[in-house]
Parts: C-alpha cells; sequence; structure tokens
C-alpha cells in the first residue's frame, strides 16, 4: 500500500500532535481506531465519574471517526476496553450493548493500573473490517 491508500483521522484533540498518532487509520478495507477516552476537542472529560457515561461518549467518538474513514459501527469486528474498575463492567458492557447489541464483534474488557488522566474510567479502541 502506498501512503495515497492511507486515510488519517484526526479528533482534533493535543495529545495527538504531541505524541504523533491519529483517532484513527483506514488502509484499504481495514479500519483501526485508536484508544479513545470520554475527552472533548477542548479537553473537558465528559461523564464525570460515571462509566457509563464516559463508555457512551466514547462510542460515539468512535463512530464518528470511523464515519470520516468510510466505515459505521456495522464493520466493527473486535472492540477492546480498558478500564480502571473492572467493578464497572455492567456499566461499560451496557454502553457496548447499546451500540453494538446487534453487531456483536469479539470484545476484550481488562483493568488496568492508569489511564492518561486520572478522571478517565474507561479507554477503548476497536478495529473494523469493510467488505471488499
Amino acid at each position: 500500500m502506498t501512503q495515497a491508500n492511507r486515510i488519517n483521522v484526526s479528533s482534533g484533540t493535543a495529545w495527538e500532535s504531541i505524541v504523533g498518532y491519529s483517532r484513527a487509520v483506514r488502509i484499504g478495507n481495514i479500519v483501526e481506531v485508536a484508544g479513545t477516552t470520554a475527552v472533548d476537542e477542548q479537553g473537558n472529560v465528559i461523564g464525570g465519574s460515571d462509566p457509563y457515561e464516559q463508555a457512551k461518549f466514547i462510542f460515539t467518538k468512535i463512530e464518528k471517526a470511523l464515519k470520516e474513514a468510510g466505515a459505521t459501527m456495522q464493520n466493527v469486528v473486535r472492540t477492546r476496553m480498558f478500564v480502571m474498575n473492572v467493578a464497572d463492567w455492567e456499566a461499560i458492557g451496557k454502553a457496548h450493548g447499546e451500540f453494538f447489541r446487534d453487531i456483536r464483534p469479539a470484545a476484550t474488557l481488562v483493568e488496568v493500573s492508569a489511564l492518561i488522566d486520572p478522571r478517565l474510567l474507561v479507554e477503548i479502541e476497536v478495529s473494523a473490517v469493510l467488505s471488499d
């Protein structure tokens, strides 16, 4: 694949330019969405201390990135959820189900020791495959 076949999608957060990454990258029929948190373009954490609200915001942000890359949530084949407290799995799982109940991608949820900001409760990444 050449660079001409690559689509980089930015969400505009400061971290992307500092670290040197894209919110999503599409090459051919594959779209990878980077670990996404409940932070808006102004750097505000959305959802406060509610893991369900944070996860809902994240999935909406992921949906937007997929759309910019020419994909939809229907194309998602894998989700990875990194959570600060595994006891939040039901709240985060509820949000996951609202977006993926009928799509049913392979999913992983693991507890981690820290995220980039202590106010963040969950970080989610997805992989999508478009049909040929």
